[in-house]
């Protein structure tokens, strides 16, 4: 890049370029980087895609606040742009005594965070309702508002309408250093080249804290905890309705079962921290500890047989709160220390960077040629996909030819993620536009054929 931005954004995660969206509604030049090949292919894609109310959010914190208002504007978001989001509710459930005196002021809690759908539910309630739960269940807390979403979809709707809007994509282009200019510039080194703009906005998750650093920061170290998750094939779905939880610790909220907008049925996370910032590997240990944990509390888990497991590092401090900050001496904000709940918040999250970069200094002149949110490609299961929609295979017979059969992806969708506006750089990629891959086989029958046509298309993602 030759010229300068106006606003260069470090990451392209959830919370990345849920920043770049917001500030692509302004007569801003803005620039979104990232070191990976990639949007959404840290924490933002290896988690347990839930939306959270944020219920059980630190009262009075800046996560609670940001959870709140940023589940409404998901909600409405996803609705607008495609993306797969489903309205399961939540049953927090207590094993003993104890756990079961602490609902109450869980209850508590919630309601003091503006949340007051919560209600008690008793034993017999928690069974009629899951009939698969595991005995021993005394008492329960529902959360009607909780729901599961589309953790691929998300990052890629934000990035594509800010892309759309005229904010630059580059990819691959990890930040090594920066200088300042007299005229308070900043030069960002990278892989890619030098970047240069007047503002930054840190964004970049679990390499928060090194870019913090480089602009003279050192308020707070990133400690990554790294959690494992199991997925169970689609023959486990009928198990359960809602979102199983547990009631949370002080230092984690515990195992979940949860059900997933593909179809699946999902159990972890585990919560070990790690000093190793790629350590994304599962674990004998940990996957051990899961199957014990869902084997308590949906026992017929133990039965099903499990498709995937993966393992995601969540970007956490020492700090019990977001860390988000802006600095207009600086021309620097950042927005670390978000840990699990990234998703759920992260278009508040992005409204309070933007109205914090507007107190600092930064001109906001609104545009009045905003893009709408884009149409995203469905990949859920509870809507209908291309294989059974009748109408667009007659327009178009690529969409009735199935590539992969667990998924029931087919030619035409694959097509269309590789024609799209940010088409993906590797299979990764293509299995998180169109969910090919990701089915019970892996990828054992389809993978050469996919990667046929990967290799066919000629494209790759833009930036690489």
């Amino acid at each position: 890049m030759t010229d300068t931005a106006d606003v260069a954004i470090i990451g392209a995660g959830v919370v990345g370029t849920a920043i770049a969206r917001t500030l692509a509604g302004y007569r801003l030049d803005c620039v979104l980087l990232d070191a990976a090949t990639d949007v959404g292919t840290g924490t933002s894609k290896a988690n347990t895609a839930i939306l959270h109310t944020g219920f059980d959010a630190r009262p009075g914190s800046l996560e609670a606040r940001l959870l709140r208002r940023g589940s409404e504007l998901l909600w409405s978001y996803a609705a607008a742009a495609g993306i797969p989001v489903e309205r399961t509710g939540a049953l927090l459930v207590a094993w003993t005594p104890e756990q079961a005196a602490a609902l109450p002021s869980i209850a508590a809690n919630a309601r003091r965070n503006g949340y007051g759908a919560v209600r008690p539910v008793s034993a017999a309630e928690l069974y009629a309702r899951e009939p698969w739960l595991g005995p021993g269940a005394v008492a329960g807390l529902e959360v009607p508002d909780e729901g599961i979403i589309c953790p691929w979809t998300t990052p890629l709707a934000f990035a594509t309408e800010a892309v759309g809007a005229g904010v630059r994509l580059l990819l691959g282009a990890a930040v090594t250093g920066v200088s300042a200019h007299a005229d308070g510039r900043h030069e960002l080194a990278t892989a890619r080249g030098p970047v240069r703009c007047r503002w930054v906005v840190n964004a970049a998750g679990l390499g928060s804290d090194v870019i913090d650093r480089m602009f003279g920061g050192g308020g707070f170290t990133i400690r990554p905890r790294r959690g494992e998750l199991v997925v169970f094939d689609k023959l486990a779905r009928p198990l359960l309705r809602s979102i199983l939880l547990p009631v949370p610790t002080a230092r984690t909220k515990g195992v979940l079962v949860a059900p997933t907008v593909y179809g699946n049925v999902l159990l972890g996370p585990t919560a070990d921290d790690v000093r190793d910032r790629c350590d994304r590997g599962t674990t004998g240990p940990g996957l051990r500890s899961l199957l014990e944990a869902g084997r308590r509390i949906l026992p017929r888990l133990a039965e099903e047989e499990v498709t995937s497991c993966y393992a995601g590092l969540r970007a956490a401090t020492e700090h019990p709160d977001y860390v988000i900050s802006a600095d207009g001496r600086r021309r620097y904000a950042c927005a670390a220390g978000i840990r699990s709940t990234g998703i759920s918040a992260s278009l508040a999250i992005a409204e309070h960077v933007v109205s914090l970069l507007a107190a600092a200094g930064l001109p906001l002149r609104p545009r009045r040629d905003r893009p709408a949110p884009p149409e995203m490609p469905y990949i859920g299961e509870e809507g209908l996909r291309p294989y059974r929609d009748a109408k667009r295979i007659a327009a178009d017979p690529a969409y009735g030819r199935i590539v992969c059969h667990c998924e029931r992806v087919t030619l035409g969708e694959i097509r269309d993620a590789m024609a799209g506006p940010l088409p993906p750089a590797d299979l990764g990629g293509l299995r998180r536009r169109t969910r090919v891959m990701n089915g019970r086989c892996q990828g054992f029958y389809c993978a050469a054929t996919v990667s046929r046509l990967f290799a066919s298309s000629g494209r790759a993602g833009p930036g690489t």
